[in-house]
């Protein structure tokens, strides 16, 4: 049984079989669960059957897709209701996301189906808080039952965090989003779907994405009990995308790109500038994979009257009346918004040239806002930079091989896929690339955090023509290329930066260490002076002192009177890993933004925290 074929069940009705359990049942729910999982299932419309034996049939009602009550999941054995099947079935199956009457209105970031019109736009009552608000008593409840349940998931680790653990995740969950902490509520099912893949060996699962996600679970918690004002409209969150209106807009295209993500939906995102600069995008994505990916290109854009398609849209214009955007720049497609074609402009050409003018600098400074592991999910933003470059030649890395090139200020960066699917062009493109040194080429790139200059490559110029391409969806052909040209440069120039040699990677892998195996583990290391030392010496000395306190921290257990250990004190220990995980990160970003910057001589300096990020509160205690 794969749990794909099983329908999502509501977190609170796999809570509420997991709590109904007697202590004897839950000892064997981990055991259920696996056994369950290699059971056959059927499906009959709203129904599916899992054969748990030759005499006992599981059954999971979904009317709408989503098992929403208790009493949807039944079992015929003896037990049956108050059997464990129940509850094994229902944390085997995916976590449905929460119905829109729970949500709280005003705040939250869902993701937005682009297959249907968004909605009018809602009014904001958080939207301008007082700075004397506070959270409710009732919000701090469920911040602190969060701030627990991810406090036990640490201490746990992966391999201890079964299914009693993840259904007080989902608790806590379905607490803060009725007490309109959507944030946090979604940050805690990040980490139970999560969990899961870990725990199944799903081969997409990465350790980094964990961290990221049970450290935005604990530093949203934390925020909730101590921020006020805006910082806590912040922390709350908003439960689904706002849409404002802005007027009249008068748009130039720019590329589009294909999207598919690992819940198997795909489509298409286009990208277009105003005559102010600011960025917006058009998207069509819905269930289909990279099939719908490459086939919705050459759809209508589904935004007032244009018949324009996608592709055409990223290289034509639109005139655009009553038009509503949301804070990641998404064009609403509501009743009220009018849309018609108008003249495009080329890449050379005013509004579109001003963006290549911009710094590198300053454009990855503003791309890292919008993909900081724990950027506000309301602060907007592009991750995109447009850049002139000349093409060196490929460069191979462990993960495959990339182009390398170096822009106009100088500064050699590397350009890889943005997805590897043969069905998409980006693979074949960058390799023809790569045979055509010496190139110039005007681009289009995402950022990727790292210590040195990094780009996944999703649009460029023509190489020797008018006209752009759109490199995950138009393929270029050999005749397409200039004759190969030997590179001005003797040798490749190699990517570097403050961050290039880092011994950040120190506190980093003992952060990834505590979630893969749990508090424990990490207090058996003994003495870590040999990194901290090391972490010194490169000029980190915070980052020593926190790899110091977190391990103490780690290894501390006091004892009674009777010189019986006592619990392990998990909030203090919680603490300090969220510490070093929101340092490591700003950290990062701090080094990725560096990289970008022209080269500077002078003695190294501990690069400075960026005051953002949830968390930052406790960050700042901890390092005093």
């Amino acid at each position: 049984m794969n749990d794909d074929r099983l329908p999502p069940v509501a977190p609170e009705v796999t809570a509420t079989l997991v709590e109904n359990l007697s202590p004897r049942l839950r000892k064997r729910l981990d055991t259920a669960v696996t056994k369950l999982g290699a059971r056959p299932t059927h499906r009959d419309g709203d129904t599916v059957t899992i054969q748990v034996d030759d005499e006992t049939e599981l059954r999971l009602h979904a009317p709408g897709g989503v098992v929403a009550t208790a009493d949807a999941i039944t079992c015929g054995c003896l037990l049956a209701p108050a059997c464990v099947h129940r509850a094994a079935a229902a944390c085997a199956a995916p976590t449905a996301d929460p119905p829109p009457e729970l949500a709280d209105r005003p705040t939250g970031a869902a993701p937005e189906p682009a297959s249907a019109a968004n909605p009018a736009p809602v009014p904001d009552s958080a939207s301008s808080p007082s700075s004397q608000e506070v959270a409710s008593p009732a919000q701090r409840a469920a911040a602190d039952a969060l701030w627990s349940a991810g406090a036990a998931v640490l201490e746990a680790g992966i391999d201890g965090a079964g299914a009693v653990t993840q259904s007080a995740l989902l608790r806590a969950a379905h607490t803060a989003r009725i007490r309109h902490l959507p944030r946090a509520a979604g940050a805690a099912l990040s980490v139970v779907t999560l969990l899961r893949a870990a725990r199944a060996g799903d081969p997409s699962y990465r350790t980094a994405d964990f961290v990221t996600a049970l450290a935005e679970l604990l530093g949203t918690a934390h925020r909730v009990g101590t921020a006020s004002g805006a910082e806590l409209d912040a922390a709350r969150g908003r439960a689904r995308r706002p849409y404002s209106p802005d007027g009249s807009l008068r748009l130039y295209g720019l590329f589009t790109e294909p999207v598919v993500t690992d819940s198997g939906h795909g489509g298409v995102r286009t990208w277009v500038a105003g005559t102010d600069g600011r960025l917006f995008t058009v998207g069509d994505v819905a269930p289909g994979g990279v099939g719908r990916a490459v086939g919705v290109a050459d759809r209508a854009v589904r935004l007032g009257d244009t018949a324009l398609t996608h592709r055409e849209l990223g290289r034509a214009g639109l005139a655009v009346s009553g038009a509503t955007v949301s804070p990641d720049g998404r064009l609403g497609a509501g009743k009220g918004v009018k849309a018609v074609t108008a003249r495009g402009a080329a890449w050379t050409e005013l509004p579109l040239a001003a963006l290549w003018e911009t710094p590198p600098s300053e454009q990855a400074a503003r791309a890292l806002r919008s993909t900081s592991r724990y950027a506000d999910p309301d602060g907007g933003g592009s991750d995109l930079l447009f850049l002139d470059v000349e093409l060196i030649g490929a460069v191979r890395e462990s993960a495959g091989t990339c182009l390398l090139a170096l822009s106009d200020s100088g500064i050699a960066v590397r350009l890889t896929v943005a997805d590897d699917d043969p069905a998409l062009a980006h693979r074949d493109n960058l390799m023809l690339l790569a045979a055509a040194p010496g190139t110039r080429l005007r681009i289009i790139g995402r950022l990727v955090p790292a210590p040195h200059p990094r780009l996944t490559l999703l649009a460029c110029a023509h190489p020797t023509g008018g006209g752009t391409i759109d490199l995950g969806l138009d393929r270029l052909r050999r005749a397409d290329l200039p004759d190969p040209a030997a590179p001005v440069h003797p040798a490749p120039p190699q990517p570097g930066g403050p961050g290039a040699h880092s011994p950040l990677y120190l506190l980093e892998r003992r952060v990834e260490q505590t979630v893969s195996a749990g508090r424990a583990a990490l207090g058996m290391l003994g003495d870590v002076t040999a990194e901290t030392r090391r972490i010194r010496r490169a000029g980190l000395p915070t980052a020593a002192g926190l790899l110091t306190a977190l391990c103490t921290s780690a290894a501390q257990r006091e004892r009674d009177l009777f010189g019986r250990l006592l619990p392990a004190d998990t909030d203090s220990f919680a603490t300090h890993w969220l510490t070093a995980a929101l340092y490591t990160a700003a950290v990062a970003d701090s080094l990725c933004a560096a990289a970008w910057e022209p080269v500077r001589e002078g003695p190294a300096a501990e690069p400075s925290v960026p005051d953002r990020g949830p968390g930052r509160a406790v960050a700042q205690t901890a390092q005093h």
